[in-house]
């Protein structure tokens, strides 16, 4: 069995990770630590939930200098706020061994506490790309001395228009640095990057080059707009742990009242709220005290919560690779999953098309729910806190009891006419 010590990971570091019951690496660090490690710019295709952020964050905490005021040392690019945080949290215990500071930076947060941390001087910066371009512009710190750049999730930050700003923070870096990319894909956008912002990079492919539609059971239910947060209930009550997507926030913000009268445990998720509520909604969530997460694409990557067994399309998403995206939240780590498209009728040609550019081809049928494979979830006990939430739980359960015994959903002769 290889460890952590077998791949020149320093003993510090791993004592820690031994505390924390990690003793043996996954695939992704085995291939990327020693090449990071020697300081080596590496490219890696890995999904997410492979283990990536140790795969790079060992590397950058053995690696990285002591930094001055307003001068970080090292810095982390990723696209969402949410996995800035997540990365903060993993480097944070480990930096601190080795006495180093660790930093995220995002929007929808106050300047203040950013710009001072800043100022005391922090080595290790995990930064959304938008807010970074913000303090750089205030002068709140200089680049010149950070040696090492993890750019994390750099497809999805291609498609959230990131490619620009990501661009100029790299040049603003040390012409000596280190580079290290990860991406679920390698597509134009990120070719471009790895051909013009590294040098000779080790090349590794962890996984599929894709997220696999195989592994997912694909369900394209025909529905009307009136019935779809009662169908949606029923469906999350059957299988578990579930995300509905929806297209708007105004859209999560309406299905969440109509399950909160319905009676189902959920919480929600999208880019209107500020940062406490979403740190609290996802805490909710992968905590195990709510049962669905409604949201928009903000968490369609890079959040990393096991054990989702169905993914919901409320609305549909704009394409093939958007479909992948959403889906790619269930069936992760050898297990299966459910999609579930509801398909109103003005939307079957673009579900056709989504189909297509998905690489799946699948009947648009009326909805069964007796086809789904029921999985037991048992909510986690609430946890007491100070100050408003937007995650809500059960009101009544009048309607889902009416919900769950309803014949509404179940197979039946009638001939379809649409």
């Amino acid at each position: 069995m290889v460890r952590f010590s077998d791949l020149g990971v320093e003993p510090r570091l791993v004592e820690i990770l031994r505390e924390d019951g990690i003793i043996e690496p996954f695939e992704v660090q085995i291939e990327t630590i020693p090449e990071a490690m020697q300081g080596r710019d590496v490219c890696c295709r890995a999904p997410t939930g492979s283990g990536k952020t140790l795969a790079f964050g060992l590397p950058l905490i053995s690696r990285t200098a002591e930094a001055e005021s307003k001068r970080p040392t090292s810095l982390v690019l990723t696209p969402t706020r949410e996995l800035a945080e997540q990365i903060r949290k993993v480097l944070q215990p480990l930096a601190r061994s080795a006495g180093l500071g660790v930093l995220s930076v995002y929007g929808g947060t106050p300047y203040k506490g950013q710009l001072r941390n800043l100022k005391q001087g922090v080595e290790i910066l995990v930064a959304c790309p938008g807010r970074l371009i913000d303090l750089l512009d205030r002068g709140a710190l200089r680049l010149d001395d950070v040696g090492m750049v993890v750019l994390d999730e750099a497809d999805r930050m291609a498609d959230m228009g990131f490619m620009e700003p990501v661009c100029s923070i790299l040049e603003k870096c040390s012409q000596d640095r280190q580079t290290v990319l990860f991406s679920a894909t390698l597509d134009d956008d990120v070719a471009e990057i790895i051909d013009h912002y590294q040098k000779d990079p080790a090349m590794i492919g962890i996984g599929p080059e894709e997220v696999s539609m195989d592994s997912m059971e694909h369900l394209f239910w025909r529905v009307n707009s009136r019935g779809k947060a009662d169908l949606s209930a029923y469906i999350t009550e059957k299988c578990g742990r579930s995300i509905i997507f929806c297209r708007t926030r105004a859209g999560v913000d309406r299905l969440g009242d109509e399950m909160s009268d319905i009676g189902s445990s959920f919480t929600t998720l999208h880019g209107g709220m500020n940062q406490k509520q979403r740190d609290r909604s996802m805490q909710k969530f992968s905590g195990g005290r709510a049962r669905v997460l409604i949201a928009t694409d903000v968490a369609s990557r890079g959040i990393d919560v096991t054990e989702v067994n169905c993914v919901i399309h409320y609305d549909p998403p704009d394409d093939g690779k958007a479909y992948k995206h959403r889906s790619g939240r269930t069936a992760r780590a050898g297990s299966t999953g459910t999609v579930v498209s509801l398909v109103q009728r003005s939307q079957n040609r673009k579900y056709k098309r989504i189909q297509s550019e998905a690489g799946i081809r699948c009947r648009f049928t009326e909805p069964d729910v007796d086809i789904l494979e029921e999985r037991e979830f048992v909510l986690a006990p609430p946890m007491k806190f100070n100050g408003g939430s937007n995650s809500r739980g059960p009101k009544n359960n009048k309607r889902a009891r009416r919900s769950r015994n309803s014949k509404q959903y179940r197979p039946s002769n009638r001939n379809d006419t649409r």
